[in-house]
């Protein structure tokens, strides 16, 4: 697998694990018992920290990412190994003489 596949990939998992992380550990300023400033919206976190949400991303991401790889070096998991999940119809021996 070529450097810039790799990048590609790591950066698509980054991108959804970040939307996975986000909501975590948030809590809006009604929670944190802190008044609003006016015109602020009620569900507006009260302590949202980019870096820590950051730190997660590429943590989790990461390690995905190395499972990802090694799976794709080793051969794991493939895509024959889960055809049981979606059986392929069988046309070969339908009986069909087309």
């Amino acid at each position: 697998m070529r450097w810039t596949s790799v990048l590609a990939v790591y950066l698509l998992i980054w991108w959804l694990v970040i939307f996975a992380v986000l909501p975590f550990r948030i809590r809006t300023h009604r929670e944190m018992g802190e008044q609003l400033v006016p015109g602020q919206v009620h569900s507006a976190p009260g302590n949202f920290q980019p870096w820590r949400v950051v730190a997660w991303t590429t943590a989790i991401s990461t390690a995905l990412m190395v499972l990802f790889y090694l799976n794709y070096v080793h051969g794991w998991i493939t895509a024959h190994s889960l055809v049981w999940l979606f059986p392929l119809p069988n046309f070969a021996s339908s009986g069909s003489s087309h």
